[in-house]
């Protein structure tokens, strides 16, 4: 039985919502308050999360980057449920990392629809990732630089398919140790700065300046290009 979980503070709605998800076969569990949603989110681990943006006690668009930035988290399909109609305010949420934006008044049997649509069968993740004429293929472990062959040891490739496959995200030396290293505690955020540099000598053009891995002063690192694509073979 797939979870929902829904984050919205009108207790008729929030009522409404639940007793029609679960008609539906599905298990819904949630709370009427944002404060603790992200938390909430890692402790029910759900497999979709319907998010109201106004919430007296938080910001949604808030929340929402907390569970994209959130390496436990990303994976899981948002859904925006709100009464902010403007064109600026969808593009806000589907910037953000929403998968749907639905505005109220809406119809319950819309959102079902909109929930169930989220629950298609996928297109398997694609085998190689090109970001800058890097090119990584996931299947045969291989990475390659403008054509050339590139040797990286094992924690290098997962750090960078880590990065490419989610560029534009900024993530904390602990998100990524939890991400790369998993539960391989006698690593320290040191480690992640030491791979992070050899993984830069290798891929940067100029090491000292790098273009694809930034670091973010105070948090952590990203991964930026100016075009990266991921294509299926």
């Amino acid at each position: 039985m797939r979870t929902i979980l829904l984050i919205e503070d009108d207790s008729d709605l929030f009522t409404l919502l639940k007793y029609n998800i679960e008609k539906e076969g599905f298990r819904l569990v949630g709370s009427q308050t944002g404060r603790g949603a992200v938390d909430l989110c890692r402790r029910e681990k759900p497999d979709l999360i319907v998010l109201d943006i106004m919430l007296p006690d938080s910001d949604g668009l808030e929340i929402c980057r907390g569970i994209r930035s959130n390496p436990d988290l990303a994976h899981i399909p948002v859904i925006f449920l709100t009464a902010r109609a403007s064109e600026t305010d969808r593009i806000l949420g589907l910037e953000l990392g929403a998968n749907d934006y639905i505005v109220k008044p809406f119809s319950v049997r819309e959102l079902i629809a909109r929930i169930r649509n989220q629950f298609r069968p996928q297109s398997p993740p694609a085998r190689v990732l090109r970001a800058d004429g890097l090119e990584l293929d996931r299947t045969s472990m291989r990475v390659t630089l403008h054509g050339k062959p590139l040797t990286l040891t094992a924690t290098e490739f997962r750090l960078l398919e880590f990065f490419m496959s989610r560029p534009g995200t900024v993530f904390s030396r602990e998100q990524l140790l939890d991400s790369v290293w998993g539960m391989d505690r006698a690593v320290t955020d040191r480690t992640v700065d030491v791979h992070v540099l050899r993984l830069r000598q290798k891929v940067e053009g100029d090491p000292a300046n790098p273009l694809l891995i930034r670091s973010v002063r105070g948090f952590g690192y990203i991964f930026e290009a100016s075009a990266t694509a991921e294509v299926q073979h």
